[in-house]
């Protein structure tokens, strides 16, 4: 299958969901997290970057979703499927997606099985999360968008 790659309306979806913040802080979770969302062992206390530097980091990142999502999917995507789970391998993480029912289901076929599978990720800290819970269900509506 040949590799996919992200659109600008699923970077779009990202920039959407992610605010971008030039100082890093903790996120829900307690992540120390700058930029898009960006998050790794190169993010300290009291780091600042440039907007420049945060537009790169967030296209770093997108595109190690992307290596993942090639690599880990196994059947064929549409573009609209294909950047819904790289909107949610982004903010989920490639982990998490990679040991995932959605990724089962996906791999067995069932599309809308795994589509369901994407509002199921709406907790933060063992809570459901308002803005994850809207995140996934605009990850849901993009990943169930006619081609």
């Amino acid at each position: 299958m040949p590799s996919m790659i992200y659109s600008k309306s699923g970077l779009a979806l990202t920039e959407q969901f992610e605010s971008c913040r030039l100082t890093a802080y903790p996120d829900i979770k307690g992540v120390l997290t700058i930029g898009w969302g960006h998050t790794g062992t190169d993010v300290r206390p009291g780091l600042v970057i440039t907007q420049e530097q945060a537009d790169a980091l967030l296209l770093q990142d997108v595109q190690n979703a992307v290596n993942h999502l090639n690599h880990l999917v196994t059947v064929p995507l549409t573009q609209p499927e294909f950047d819904a789970l790289v909107d949610f391998c982004f903010n989920a993480g490639c982990g998490a997606f990679a040991g995932s029912t959605l990724l089962r289901l996906l791999n067995s076929g069932d599309y809308a099985g795994a589509a369901k599978q994407l509002e199921l990720w709406d907790h933060a800290g063992g809570k459901v999360v308002a803005g994850l819970l809207r995140r996934r269900q605009a990850e849901a509506a993009e990943f169930n968008t006619p081609a």
